[in-house]
């Protein structure tokens, strides 16, 4: 009996130890995935910021600025672009809507990112863009891989159209989660006026002809939880200007927005309540499941390898019972 239960032991033993690498290199690439269905908001504000006043033709201190940005995953469009790329694919149709203090609309700029569900590496196909504009995207956008390590990354701005390195700076607290600090800084450049304008009949073309010209720079940071990839916080101190103005501005230069852009505080407790919650998926397929299995599978060895030898042990010999002898008169 000994020996057929240590058989068993060391079946589940092997069953065990094997699970282990599976979950790990195998399960976890194919199962942990952004889902393509997705559909997220996050609500940013600028308070004391800058705006430009376009009645008066003059930049303004204004209380507050608000962009509402949406990401919605398009389904119907990630099902077609999997049938070519071969791999599971997300895409994202995203909007920054910003309007002032007043609730008018300031601009509105629609991306359409697309992704691997996995790795979050770009993939390009058809229907690519930035406000209209077809772009190739290299480098991440919105959010880092699972697993992000402690290096610089390459990162999409949206606004320039062009990717440049997001810096790691190091890792910080942020309610009790070690999180990775990263910053990126754009320079003065040059960058397309919106497509949607806050004045009816004024489009790009017709700005154009005008000879403005708008540049922008801004510092983009980010608090990453470095196993779901997700950012807890994310802030930008970005400015916007009008050039070549003289003309109708009286002035070279004037300003669009300037200002500290934060993500609202009911905002940044849901977002990291459900990096929160995705945080226990990844440690169960990278932690959890993987050294479990292992420690199990060791201590199933062990038990088997006990049962083996005591059934191996000889046993205490039996000494042979004496004959009694004849009872003689």
């Amino acid at each position: 009996m000994r020996r057929k239960a240590s058989l068993i032991l060391l079946a589940f033993a092997v069953f065990f130890t094997a699970l282990s690498p599976l979950v790990r290199w195998y399960a976890f690439p194919r199962l942990a995935k952004v889902p393509a269905n997705q559909y997220q908001e996050t609500v940013l504000e600028a308070k004391d910021a800058t705006l430009i006043n376009y009645d008066s033709l003059k930049a303004e201190k204004v209380p507050k600025v608000t962009i509402v940005q949406t990401l919605k995953g398009n389904v119907e469009e990630s099902n077609r672009i999997e049938k070519s790329a071969g791999k599971d694919v997300v895409v994202w149709d995203a909007l920054s809507y910003i309007v002032d203090s007043k609730g008018g609309m300031v601009s509105k700029v629609p991306e359409r990112y697309i992704f691997d569900a996995h790795s979050q590496a770009p993939v390009h196909a058809t229907g690519e863009m930035v406000d209209g504009d077809p772009v190739s995207r290299d480098g991440i956008e919105f959010k880092w891989p699972f697993l992000t390590e402690k290096r610089d990354y390459e990162y999409f701005d949206a606004q320039t159209r062009k990717t440049s390195p997001i810096h790691y700076k190091g890792t910080v607290k942020y309610r009790g989660l070690d999180v990775y600090y990263f910053e990126q800084d754009i320079p003065w450049t040059q960058v397309a006026m919106p497509k949607t304008m806050p004045i009816d009949g004024v489009t790009p073309a017709l700005i154009k002809q005008t000879g403005l010209t708008r540049w922008y720079k801004t510092k983009r940071m980010f608090w990453v939880d470095p196993l779901t990839g997700g950012p807890v916080n994310g802030e930008e101190i970005q400015q916007n200007e009008l050039r070549n103005a003289t003309a109708l501005f009286g002035q070279p230069k004037v300003t669009v927005f300037s200002g500290h852009v934060k993500m609202r505080q009911d905002y940044l407790d849901s977002t990291y309540n459900l990096v929160k919650k995705n945080r226990v998926l990844i440690q169960a397929f990278t932690s959890y499941v993987p050294w479990g299995s292992l420690g199990l599978g060791l201590v199933l060895l062990a038990l088997a390898l006990l049962l083996e030898a005591r059934s191996r042990r000889p046993g205490p010999e039996q000494v042979p019972e004496a004959e009694p002898e004849p009872v003689t008169a």
